[in-house]
């Protein structure tokens, strides 16, 4: 039997639970956008200017020179920068989604920060600024944190390979955490990351979806998948054109869904999927559930696509207390990530 050295009662909040704040991290890494680059800085700060209204903002820099750029792209677009906080703190990467550590609250109610090891993906060698992210951000937070181990290793997980409905559900995919390509934690079988769930996230009732979306180089994160958007209310992505190579994946996922003993009472909503994208050659993973839940407000990746105002309806419909914002991800993708990759919620 696994042994790990666990935090007990801690619970993941859900993402439309109130925030405190928003953590990303500015955009530096010009080799993740090829010929792209320039247009990554206002997307990022279209992002930052509505969240800004609505709660604070963390913002990771490279150093002085750095913020001062970031600071005139801001002013451009008007920020509240009564809600931004910049903080010093080298990355690789922005997606903060997964080389973050994930905020959860114990019985007191207290913030504890979960941290995992990141290896970006096990797909890429340049990680070592990502992984130690948590040494800054423990210190600047004051936030008690803890480490999973196994086998006297830390674990790896992603943000973005979970997501939970903050009442003792996770919904995740057997390809990210349990195939041997790209592989995390070698030697860890099902029941150890469920043991895993419920010790850290306090997840009793875990939904195993099997693959990812074609183009996902994260190898099946489910933010790309399926998303809680309430306790009893599901968002999963849907392929109408059987000709497509997610037509088979999401199917089957969505069948899953539908057959779970957790979810018979809830509604499983379908997402209808943009049509695949292409950037330079290469299959990006576009998709709408790569959205992010703030404090009253919606950020909803749209892509140019016909299918960008069918969307924003069913999000209207669904969201009816917040806001809905569409932000145009079209370029941003061709760093294989959205709006829900580079964010990370911080719960008050």
């Amino acid at each position: 039997m696994t042994k790990f050295s666990i935090g007990k009662n801690l619970r993941m909040p859900a993402e439309w639970e109130k925030q405190k704040s928003t953590w990303i991290a500015w955009p530096h890494n010009k080799k993740d956008w090829p010929n792209k680059f320039d247009f990554i800085p206002q997307v990022f700060a279209e992002i930052v200017f509505h969240l800004s209204r609505v709660q604070m903002v963390n913002v990771l820099i490279e150093n002085n020179s750095h913020k001062k750029k970031v600071i005139l792209i801001l002013k451009h677009f008007k920020v509240n920068f009564t809600n931004i906080r910049f903080i010093f703190c080298k990355t690789d990467r922005v997606w903060l989604r997964d080389s973050f550590p994930i905020f959860v609250k114990d019985k007191k109610n207290k913030k504890v920060l979960i941290n995992w090891r990141f290896n970006s993906w096990a797909k890429y060698k340049n990680f070592k600024k990502d992984n130690s992210i948590i040494n800054k951000i423990k210190n600047f937070s004051k936030i008690r944190s803890i480490s999973p181990i196994f086998n006297k290793k830390k674990v790896v997980l992603e943000g973005g390979a979970i997501d939970v409905n903050g009442k003792g559900a996770l919904i995740t995919t057997e390809e990210c955490l349990l195939s041997k390509i790209q592989q995390r934690n070698p030697g860890f079988e099902k029941q150890d990351y469920e043991k895993l769930f419920y010790k850290f996230f306090g997840a009793k009732n875990i939904i195993w979806l099997k693959r990812g979306i074609i183009g996902d180089d994260t190898h099946g994160h489910i933010d790309d998948l399926a998303r809680f958007v309430s306790e009893k209310k599901i968002f999963v992505a849907y392929e109408k054109n059987k000709k497509d190579k997610n037509y088979k994946i999401l199917k089957k996922n969505f069948e899953i869904l539908k057959q779970s003993k957790y979810l018979k009472k809830a509604r499983i909503i379908k997402i209808p999927m943009p049509k695949p994208k292409y950037i330079q050659g290469t299959r990006v993973p576009a998709t709408y559930l790569n959205f992010y839940i703030a404090n009253k407000k919606v950020l909803v990746p749209t892509y140019n696509d016909k299918n960008d105002k069918l969307i924003l309806k069913i999000f209207k419909k669904h969201f009816k207390k917040r806001k809905i914002i569409p932000i145009d991800c079209s370029v941003l993708i061709w760093g294989f990530g959205a709006i829900h990759c580079m964010t990370q919620q911080e719960p008050r």
